[in-house]
């Protein structure tokens, strides 16, 4: 592909300010104030830190009458975070602003780097790991193993016989309480890190190119670690306390001090979630897994209550983050979609089509969660979006196959002859990339199998509308799917939208698409059997719409600022006006369950309020753009109550469509064979749809048979 080739027209000297602000912002944000937070946890186990670094802060933050113990710990670690999270609002609403495509050349540094986004690890219990995620992840267990060993140096250097005589205890036995100590220290450092993962709107990922689905992975490896760090401080901690005669102390609920009850219970929390969430109990068990998950509730307020709001403070950002990212997901799902039609498929596959508002843009591969009140009124979830934004700007969709409970009583609602009029639905999102990279390639390669069509669909959408709208080169695309049944093949012609305001000619697009039957010999006729349901929703239901308006990021940034910024104030006033009194006055320390009651609820007011004011405020631009969602509805005719498959199949799209497909019956693709046969000198290689499907693609891409392949997986799954 020919070098820097822009897709729109050339851009204007403010779009080449606005990239180097935007440069400048991540370099700032990832070096200097992301590094100095990873060069404080790196000090914090040495002496130095201790002994040096943190007195002088706490006489300086301590020393406030305002935010009392808990000072220096907002100040190390949550302002920095805090800010990170700002800016990042500021670089990603920046990244709006471009609004363009534009195919970057592939030098020398692309080419270097790209080597270490190709996959290092595929079987194992890591899943696909590339090696920049390798490379972290052995970064992150040696932050680990040094802080473990540098605590565990500097504590045993202070037991000595006589002081372990002092304790009544002997010098093992005086070892063992401080290495159980040292592994809950080493626990709250993976914990700082837990949330960050699924905050699906979060403003940091990006920083670091990373999404919340790509990033699910990370949750779960840090989620067992955490789980093994604190459930081996608990053990260790009830034999220190067996061996030392202090069984007493499990029952034991400090004032002023740890509380060990409250410890025990966000352990036993801890460990409900972490039984449910192994692999084989989450997939055959969903259900389960999914209302034990709720327990994260317990466990972080009794943890909090067990080590107190000063230490807290170490987790604490990656945890209030998460907040603001779930209370606006709620106010967002309290809102009753507007589903207009659904395509039912042969195969227990279909397609929902909600309206949205024109306002409302994503990029392909994004994802949408759905809650059906009627199936479940807890249970969301995650779909791949398959329109186009640019496409279909008054429509969103999303296709789904019966493959688990939920999903086959929806089928069943929906093909049902007696499908009701109204479908209620609700969704969150949709989140997706924030940036589109698969246009840099020469050849772009789509594996999938059975359902792992659906964000390829996205994606073809995509390169058709942009084949459509701008004079580029784009590369050629090769859909390679598998499907069990003949069936499953009707979702081929999900591909082009059913109907769309925007012409588009498929023309200028390579596309050519291999799709394999692996349990059917000859081909089946289901085309008669496609139709289509139209719904008539209420004028209560509104058009999907992002929660924060076009201004989103922005709106999120000052979000975080100002509710954290209240909180400050709030527990500045409770310390100052209430706390500080009673510990001057009385001589005594302040309740420490308490004193994290207070914070807990200052928390929770402090992101409802400001976060309810913003979508309050924003609610009038959606109220003006469900008036014209409801226009374009009158105006136009509704559609036909059955589907005419034959109609649609004799468009000239759709003809382009088939002849560009073939189809093999009774075999599995060859994907050795067929992937190294790809010639250029960038491959994009995508794999969607089963685990040992995509392992497969990524052993081939990592075997280094061939160096112009670039592998990513798009799963929710490791």
């Amino acid at each position: 592909m020919d070098s820097n080739v822009v897709v729109r027209s050339s851009s204007p000297p403010s779009h080449e300010g606005i990239r180097k602000v935007r440069t400048a912002i991540r370099l700032f944000l990832v070096l200097v104030v992301f590094g100095g937070c990873v060069l404080l946890y790196v000090m914090m186990p040495t002496n130095t830190y201790k002994q040096i670094w943190m007195p002088r802060i706490r006489a300086k933050a301590n020393s406030s009458t305002y935010f009392g113990s808990q000072g220096a710990n907002l100040l190390v670690f949550t302002l920095p975070i805090m800010f990170i999270a700002v800016m990042g609002c500021v670089y990603l609403h920046l990244g709006k602003k471009l609004n363009d495509y534009k195919i970057e050349s592939s030098d020398g540094k692309t080419n270097r780097l790209a080597v270490w986004k190709q996959p290092m690890l595929v079987k194992g219990p890591l899943g696909i790991v590339s090696g920049i995620e390798l490379t972290f992840f052995i970064m992150f267990i040696t932050l680990l193993i040094w802080s473990f060993s540098t605590y565990l140096t500097n504590g045993f250097d202070k037991i000595t016989p006589l002081s372990a005589a002092k304790s009544h205890e002997k010098v093992w036995e005086a070892k063992l309480g401080s290495a159980s100590l040292r592994l809950g220290l080493l626990g709250n450092i993976c914990l700082a890190l837990l949330f960050f993962p699924v905050a699906r709107g979060s403003s940091i990922l990006p920083l670091f190119g990373l999404t919340s689905e790509a990033s699910i992975k990370y949750h779960i490896w840090l989620g067992n670690i955490v789980m093994v760090l604190f459930t081996a401080h608990g053990i260790c901690y009830i034999i220190y306390w067996a061996v030392t005669d202090q069984m007493f102390q499990m029952i034991k609920w400090e004032k002023t001090g740890i509380s060990n009850i409250a410890g025990e219970l966000a352990l036993l929390s801890g460990l409900a979630m972490w039984m449910t969430s192994i692999p084989r109990i989450r997939r055959k068990m969903f259900e389960l897994f999914f209302y034990t998950h709720y327990l994260y509730i317990l466990f972080m307020v009794f943890f909090i209550f067990h080590v107190g709001v000063s230490y807290a403070g170490i987790m604490l950002p990656g945890f209030f983050l998460f907040l603001v990212d779930r209370y606006l997901r709620f106010l967002q799902s309290r809102r009753r979609a507007r589903l207009v039609s659904v395509r039912v498929l042969p195969g227990e596959s279909f397609e929902l089509n909600f309206t949205k508002s024109p306002g409302l843009k994503y990029n392909p591969t994004s994802v949408m969660f759905i809650n059906v009140p009627s199936i479940s009124k807890l249970q969301w979830h995650p779909f791949t979006v398959t329109s186009n934004s640019n496409l279909e700007p008054e429509k969103i969709s999303v296709v789904i196959k019966g493959e688990g409970s939920w999903t086959r009583k929806l089928y069943q609602v929906l093909s049902s002859p007696s499908t009701s009029d109204r479908i209620e639905a609700a969704v969150e999102g949709p989140y997706g990339p924030d940036a589109t990279h698969f246009l840099r390639h020469d050849n772009l390669v789509l594996v999938s199998g059975g359902s792992g069509i659906t964000p390829f669909i996205s994606i073809i959408r995509e390169l058709i509308f942009m084949s459509t709208a701008f004079q580029c080169k784009l590369p050629k695309v090769t859909l390679i799917c598998a499907f069990k049944h003949s069936s499953d093949l009707t979702m081929l012609d999900l591909i082009l939208p059913m109907s769309t305001t925007t012409p588009y000619d498929i023309s200028n697009l390579q596309i050519q698409i291999e799709a394999y039957v692996t349990r059917d010999t000859k081909p089946k006729d289901y085309s008669m059997n496609l139709r289509a349901i139209w719904f008539k929703p209420l004028a209560t239901d509104e058009p999907i719409s992002a929660i924060l308006g076009a201004n989103h990021w922005l709106w999120l940034g000052l979000i975080i600022a100002s509710s954290f910024m209240m909180f400050l104030i709030l527990i500045g006033i409770i310390t100052r006006y209430y706390v500080y009194p009673i510990e001057h006055s009385s001589y005594k320390t302040f309740s420490f369950p308490l004193r994290a009651l207070f914070n807990m609820l200052a928390i929770c007011i402090s992101i409802a309020a400001t976060a309810s004011a913003a979508v309050l405020w924003n609610k009038r631009s959606n109220a003006k753009e469900l008036k014209q969602v409801q226009l374009i509805e009158a105006s136009s005719p509704r559609g036909s109550e059955v589907y005419n498959a034959e109609r649609e199949l004799e468009s000239l799209p759709q003809q382009s469509l088939v002849q560009a497909t073939n189809v093999h019956y009774g075999q599995r693709p060859d994907l050795k064979r067929i992937l190294l046969e790809f010639k250029g000198s960038s491959v994009g290689v995508l794999a969607s749809g089963p685990k040992k499907m995509r392992h497969e693609v990524a052993t081939i891409c990592s075997s280094g048979l061939s160096e112009n392949m670039h592998f990513e997986s798009i799963s929710f799954s490791w």
